[in-house]
């Protein structure tokens, strides 16, 4: 089983320890020994310098692996990730490399070739000058800007949000049930206008009536940058109230962002 820590669509925490204690159930009832890998790719670097009372990790019994990726919220270029597990015997053998080329027994998880090694570097470079203080300060900075960001959209009157940005600093938003005159793509499609690039999507399966814009902040997103997306929001709003009905789009067209 896999719970998420930080949802991709809107940010938010799946409950890591409600998934467990369900499973506790199955077990007891069926025994089904069911683990539970932790996908924490973006909030496994900021609950635990921001929620340490959430309990998601190997405190729970459960728990038999998480992965976190240091590009993300880990402070650090792209290019490097983390698994652990709980022990070795959570790690399936059959998964396991070894390979003896550069003499004695080598056995690794990874993919079994030569890459750089500058990113590990950096993530252990970036632990050892900020330690868990100077996480604490990044990541609550970069939250507070997501709450105030999202605060202010929802004031707007004109859009409903999915999510805060007090779990990851990311939120997603919709329009109002009473916005006709436009929707999500197009205020994606405009913003992209003015140099801003707002993901615009349907939800999966089952929730594809539902097409919403997500948010990231990040290092750096400052509350100067907030004060400017408002702007700009803000200005392009009349122009798009005045429209007779959002702009038609292929139906393959999941969003207005384009790589």
């Amino acid at each position: 089983m896999v719970a998420i820590l930080g949802s991709t669509f809107d940010g938010s925490y799946e409950p890591v320890a409600e998934i467990c204690a369900a499973l506790d159930t199955v077990h007891k009832e069926k025994g089904w020994d069911i683990p539970v890998h932790v996908d924490g790719a973006s909030g496994a670097m900021i609950a635990p310098f921001l929620d340490p009372d959430v309990v998601w990790d190997f405190r729970l019994p459960r728990v038999a692996s998480i992965n976190t990726s240091g590009h993300k919220y880990g402070l650090v270029y792209p290019g490097v990730g983390w698994a652990l597990w709980r022990d070795a015997e959570a790690l399936p053998e059959e998964l396991v490399f070894r390979v003896n080329y550069l003499g004695g027994d080598m056995p690794t998880f990874a993919l079994n070739f030569s890459r750089p090694g500058a990113q590990v570097a950096a993530q252990y470079y970036t632990f050892l000058r900020l330690g868990r203080s100077g996480f604490r300060a990044v990541q609550q900075a970069t939250r507070d800007v997501a709450r105030s960001l999202a605060e202010r959209i929802g004031a707007l009157g004109d859009f409903r949000l999915l999510t805060q940005g007090d779990q990851l600093p990311v939120f997603a938003f919709t329009t109002t049930d009473d916005v006709t005159a436009f929707d999500v793509f197009d205020v994606s499609r405009r913003m992209k206008e003015r140099g801003w690039l707002i993901p615009a999507y349907t939800f999966p399966p089952k929730r594809e009536d539902l097409s919403v814009l997500r948010v990231v902040c990040r290092n750096g997103f400052s509350m100067d940058l907030a004060d400017l997306f408002i702007a700009d929001l803000e200005a392009l709003l009349p122009e798009l109230r005045q429209q007779s009905e959002p702009l038609q789009r292929p139906a393959e067209v999941a969003t207005a962002f384009h790589h």
